[in-house]
């Protein structure tokens, strides 16, 4: 079964810059498309950004467009996302998340990481 383990939370300011990582096991990590997701107290879970299997193309939403970078390591069964110019609305719990697609709905990816806390201090 594949495992998904969220690493590099914690606490910044603003304006601040954080990279957090996500180790796959468990499967082929090349066979899945990758996606962060994150997930605010009080919202609905959102799209933060996406790589497809080969890392050749990521796909990000507005909110975080030219401030954060996904980024695959296939020889090391890993993605990461890296996060500058943070914001305290960027705080969240982040999600890291497989699947066949690296398409933007949560419904999309069949395993999901058990997240890990972002907090951005103004």
């Amino acid at each position: 079964q594949v495992q998904l383990v969220e690493s590099g939370g914690g606490l910044v300011q603003a304006g601040g810059s954080l990279r957090l990582s996500c180790a796959f096991s468990g499967g082929t990590f090349s066979n899945y498309a990758m996606g962060w997701f994150r997930q605010a107290p009080g919202k609905e879970r959102e799209f933060v950004g996406s790589i497809t299997r080969s890392g050749g193309r990521t796909y990000y939403a507005t909110s975080v467009k030219g401030r954060f970078t996904v980024s695959r390591d296939n020889a090391k069964n890993t993605v990461y996302l890296q996060m500058n110019s943070l914001k305290p609305e960027d705080t969240a719990v982040y999600y890291c998340a497989a699947g066949p697609l690296s398409g933007g709905y949560a419904s999309l990816y069949d395993n999901w990481g058990q997240g890990t806390q972002v907090t951005i201090s103004s």
